[in-house]
C-alpha cells in the first residue's frame, strides 16, 4: 500500500525562515524608527523648555542698547525689538510652546534675531555641510587608519606597535580634542604658516564644482580634520584590537589555518570583516560626539559650521538660532544612530531574529 504522506512536500525551518523574513525586517526597522521619532520629540521638547528656563533677557539687553543708541524710553526700545525680531518673551509659555511646534511641523525653524533678514533654515543650509564635511572626514579617515592598526595590534601581539598604541591611546582620550586643535593652529598655522588660520576657503577662490576651489576647501579643512584624527584614531585601534582578539579564537579561524589558507587571506577576509561589525555602533555614537564638539573646533579654527552659529547665537542670546541648531544637530546625531542600526542589523541576521 501506498504511503499517502509519502509525496507530501517537506516543509523545512528553514522555508519558515525565509517567509518571516521581510516581516521580521519591517518589524526591526518600525520598531527602531519608531524609537528614533520618540526620541527627537522628546530632544525638541527639552530644547524649547530648556533654553526658556535660562536666565538672561536678550531683548532687554538690546533694547537697552537701542536706547543709548537712539536716545529713546526703554519701554520703547523693547516694543521696537519686539516688533523687529518678532518674539516676546512675556507672551505666555503654552502660546510660545504652540507656534513653536505649529512652525516646527512645517520646517519652519524660525528667524534670527542677530542675522537680520535671515531664517534659521538658510543659516543651518549654509553651515551644516561643512560641520558634516570636517566630521565625515574625521571619521572616516580615524577608523580605517585606527581599524587596520587595531588588525595589525591583534594580529601580531608581541609587536612594538602595541605598547606605542595603547600609550597614544590613553594619552589622547585624556587630553581634550580642543587643545591638540589650539597647538596644531600654533604650530602649524601660526608658526609654520602650512595652513590657514580660519575660514573655509580663500576668498580670492570662486566656489564651483572645480578643483581648485575643492582643493582649496580640503587645505582649510586639514586642521579641523586633523585635530579630531589624532584623538580619535587610537581609540578606533584599541576597540579593533579588542573585537579582533576575540574573533582570533574562533572554532572557524583555527579551521580555515587547518586547511591551509594563507594567513593574509585569514586576518582580511576572517578576521577583520567579523571584527569590524561591532564597531558600527560605536561608529554612531562616535558621529554624535564630534558633532556636539565642532563648537570648539570650529571656533578655534573660525570655520563657518553649525558649532560657530551655536556659539554666537550663546552669546548674543539668539534664542531662535541657538533652539534651531540645537535641534539638528540633535536630528543628525538620532539619524546616524538609526543607520547603524539599520546597517547593523542588515549585515549581521541574528540581531533581528534576537530582537
Amino acid at each position: 500500500m501506498r504511503n499517502e504522506f509519502a509525496a507530501a512536500p517537506r516543509i523545512s525551518n528553514a522555508s519558515f525562515a525565509n517567509r518571516e523574513e521581510p516581516f521580521m525586517s519591517l518589524r526591526y526597522f518600525a520598531k527602531k524608527l519608531g524609537i528614533a521619532v520618540l526620541t527627537l520629540s522628546i530632544v525638541s521638547l527639552l530644547t524649547f523648555f530648556l533654553l526658556r528656563f535660562m536666565p538672561g533677557d536678550a531683548v532687554y539687553n538690546w533694547a537697552r542698547q537701542l536706547s543709548i543708541e537712539q536716545g529713546i524710553d526703554i519701554q520703547e526700545a523693547r516694543r521696537q525689538v519686539i516688533l523687529m525680531i518678532n518674539y516676546n518673551p512675556e507672551e505666555p509659555i503654552f502660546s510660545q510652546f504652540a507656534r513653536y511646534y505649529g512652525n516646527l511641523l512645517r520646517g519652519n525653524l524660525g528667524d534670527s534675531f542677530i542675522y537680520r533678514g535671515k531664517t534659521v533654515n538658510s543659516l543651518a543650509a549654509y553651515a551644516m555641510p561643512w560641520t558634516l564635511l570636517i566630521v565625515t572626514l574625521s571619521l572616516l579617515l580615524s577608523f580605517f587608519i585606527g581599524t587596520q592598526v587595531g588588525g595589525v595590534m591583534a594580529w601580531k601581539r608581541k609587536s612594538i606597535l602595541t605598547p606605542i598604541i595603547t600609550v597614544y591611546a590613553t594619552v589622547t582620550s585624556a587630553v581634550p580634542f580642543y587643545i591638540f586643535a589650539i597647538l596644531l593652529q600654533i604650530f602649524l598655522c601660526f608658526n609654520l604658516g602650512w595652513f590657514p588660520m580660519n575660514g573655509a576657503y580663500d576668498i580670492w577662490v570662486t566656489p564651483g564644482f572645480n578643483l581648485e576651489f575643492i582643493g582649496n576647501v580640503l587645505w582649510h579643512a586639514a586642521m579641523p580634520v586633523l585635530a579630531y584624527v589624532i584623538t580619535q584614531l587610537g581609540g578606533w585601534a584599541l576597540l579593533m584590537k579588542g573585537s579582533a582578539v576575540s574573533i582570533l579564537g574562533e572554532d572557524y579561524i583555527t579551521a580555515a589555518d587547518a586547511r591551509g589558507i594563507p594567513p593574509n587571506t585569514i586576518r582580511r577576509k576572517y578576521v577583520m570583516k567579523n571584527a569590524m561589525l561591532p564597531l558600527f555602533t560605536s561608529v554612531a555614537m562616535q558621529f554624535g560626539m564630534m558633532m556636539g564638539g565642532a563648537v570648539l573646533v570650529e571656533n578655534t579654527f573660525r570655520y563657518p559650521g553649525m558649532g560657530s552659529y551655536i556659539t554666537n547665537a550663546i552669546t548674543q542670546r539668539d534664542l531662535a538660532v541657538w533652539q534651531g541648531m540645537l535641534l539638528i544637530t540633535s536630528s543628525a546625531v538620532i539619524l546616524a544612530n538609526l543607520l547603524a542600526d539599520m546597517v547593523y542589523g542588515k549585515m549581521d541576521p541574528r540581531i533581528r531574529m534576537e530582537d
